[in-house]
């Protein structure tokens, strides 16, 4: 159904309870259209003025606006690189995890780390966000543009948005540990963390973005969970350059993090990002 009919049928619906709801639900809906409205237009006034020699005055002549506007939109709309996420709402998926002791499900500090952190970052993009506890029990998969910091053997989605990568991904090895490894070479990395000889405070992550069915799903996963905090601060200090590179195209790679506690120290790229297709 598209947004006229939809809006329509708001209109018609008798259900005060129901058309109340769903009034919510559209109007953060819209508000995020038009923030990427707003986003679209900047991101167009920055490409004209290339194109037309630098000069802002002939910008706001093309787009029929005054040179004012022109300076009001650059200085008060989203940057181009709020596209990495999609157009929102968005929904911070983190992973829940079952005590023995507990019917419901408990989240890791760490994850709650990188929680606080992705939505901080992107309602700082005029994102309007959720936060998901994913429940290991249910077949949970997004409905819309959604960061989702799952491991592949903590959730379904996890393992099944890894399974979609044709580049990267997580196996299991002796101990059991982990690794991330590079489908096309064989090559892998264990944690610094599960180091027999010289184990220190440090992890590797992955990252992929998945551009599909109209969505945006950002994918992160650490070898322990300490390593996904290093790959949201990795993406959120990168995300100009990320978009710049990429755009709408999937892609992944991976990061590996040095921590003081829970505070990274320093963030390197142990596999470059590199596209899909």
């Amino acid at each position: 159904m598209g947004m006229e009919d939809e809006f329509e049928s708001l209109r018609r619906e008798r259900d005060p309870v129901a058309r109340g709801r769903r009034a919510t639900e559209l109007l953060v809906l819209y508000q995020q259209r038009s923030t990427e409205l707003a986003r679209i237009r900047r991101a167009a006034i920055e490409e004209a003025r290339d194109r037309l020699g630098g000069s802002y005055t002939e910008v706001a002549r093309a787009f029929g606006l005054t040179k004012g506007r022109i300076t009001q939109i650059r200085s008060g709309a989203p940057p181009a690189h709020r596209a990495f996420f999609g157009v929102g709402p968005l929904t911070i998926a983190l992973p829940g995890r079952r005590l023995l002791s507990r019917d419901d499900v408990v989240i890791a500090g760490e994850d709650d780390a990188v929680g606080a952190h992705l939505i901080a970052e992107t309602e700082r993009l005029a994102f309007v966000t959720e936060r998901v506890i994913i429940d290991p029990r249910e077949e949970w998969e997004p409905e819309r543009d959604a960061i989702v910091v799952c491991g592949p053997a903590s959730a379904h989605i996890g393992n099944l948005l890894m399974s979609e990568d044709p580049i990267l991904g997580m196996g299991i090895g002796d101990g059991p540990k982990w690794h991330v490894v590079d489908k096309a070479t064989g090559e892998q990395h264990t944690s610094p963390m599960d180091d027999a000889d010289d184990p220190r405070r440090a992890d590797h992550a992955y990252i992929a973005h998945h551009v599909r069915d109209g969505r945006v799903i950002t994918h992160i996963a650490g070898l322990h969970a300490l390593g996904s905090v290093g790959a949201a601060h990795y993406l959120t200090q990168h995300l100009p350059d990320l978009w710049a590179e990429f755009g709408d195209t999937s892609f992944s790679m991976a990061v590996t993090g040095e921590f003081d506690g829970m505070e990274p120290k320093a963030i390197s790229v142990l596999f470059p990002p590199r596209p899909w297709s």
